[in-house]
């Protein structure tokens, strides 16, 4: 039998948003996000409004590439503080 999600219950996991993704630097391996230093004064939203909508889309758990096990063990095992728990150093 199949059941509808729960109350609460995600789908996936919103990992970026794309207001987030437009602002961020990709720096390869993970994105910089800019600390967000806008106000709370809705007037200058309202008068002004926003010149650009940006056409990035969010970064979330459903589309993004998904770690096995292995993959995961993999990416683990070289980080340097890993390879040092694992060559007995700590």
């Amino acid at each position: 039998d199949t059941i509808g999600t729960r109350h609460g219950e995600k789908l996936y996991e919103a990992l970026l948003s794309k207001e987030e993704k437009a602002a961020s630097e990709d720096l390869g391996n993970y994105y910089r996000i800019p600390p967000d230093a806008r106000d709370l004064n809705y007037r200058k939203f309202v008068e002004e409004g926003e010149k650009t909508i940006p056409d990035a889309v969010a970064y979330t758990s459903h589309n993004t590439t998904q770690l096995d096990v292995i993959k995961m063990e993999r990416m683990l095992a070289d980080l340097p503080f890993m390879q040092k728990v694992l060559s007995g150093k700590i």
